[in-house]
């Protein structure tokens, strides 16, 4: 991995996004298990965010890289409430919410303006699977802005079976409920499914493998 290997996989992400219909998705690189260069590429390729999953990792790359030279940073992955107040000061968007005690914790932590919260939904409703079923995201939804956060919009990771018709039906389910709450970000799509997600609606894909290559072993 190298600045011109990144830069070369984002174009032809943008371009993959373009031929399914995309005309203004976020690239959110999903930097988990890479080291804090991936932060500096993913940058200078012209990604919107980064996309992490666990704490430790963001914790030390935060620590390496300068303030000025960080994309804004999405915590993409399942989220312990005794993990937010060390990630409080560095985590810009939290895509994995998905029960009242996190967004309570988030309330109390985080006091830095712009942060924004998103709830991960199960569309696929696979037991074991992280997110609130679609039934809750009206009360959890009410209940962040109660709590004084801003819900920017809803994420959600297709089906592990892979399966083309689940995944769209998955995307197409999410598309009408960040439609009906009146949200604003639609955060599905990754390598394998980005096409699909795109054409269905997507404002965000989260990609990795695309972008990195192989990754290594996690680091928690």
């Amino acid at each position: 991995m190298d600045q011109r290997s990144v830069s070369e996989a984002v174009a032809a992400l943008r371009n993959r996004i373009t031929l399914a219909g995309g005309t203004d998705v976020a690239l959110v690189a999903v930097t988990k298990t890479f080291g804090s260069d991936a932060w500096r590429f993913a940058k200078a390729a012209g990604c919107q965010a980064v996309g992490e999953n666990y704490a430790q990792e963001v914790v030390q790359k935060a620590g390496e890289v300068a303030l000025s030279d960080r994309l804004p940073v999405h915590f993409i992955g399942q989220l312990q409430s005794n993990k937010i107040k060390q990630l409080a000061d560095i985590v810009d968007v939290w895509q994995s919410i998905d029960r009242l005690s996190l967004l309570t914790e988030i309330a109390k932590r985080v006091t830095r303006a712009g942060v924004e919260v998103m709830l991960q939904v199960n569309v696929t409703a696979e037991d074991g699977k992280g997110g609130c079923t679609p039934a809750e995201v009206g009360e959890l939804t009410r209940a962040a802005r109660d709590l004084g956060l801003t819900v920017s919009g809803l994420m959600a990771v297709g089906p592990t079976n892979e399966d083309p018709i689940e995944t769209r039906s998955a995307f197409r389910t999410l598309r009408a409920l960040v439609n009906e709450h009146g949200l604003q970000q639609c955060s599905m799509g990754m390598t394998g499914d980005l096409e699909i997600a795109v054409e269905e609606g997507s404002t965000m894909v989260r990609v990795g493998s695309a972008l990195f290559g192989n990754r290594p072993s996690p680091h928690r």
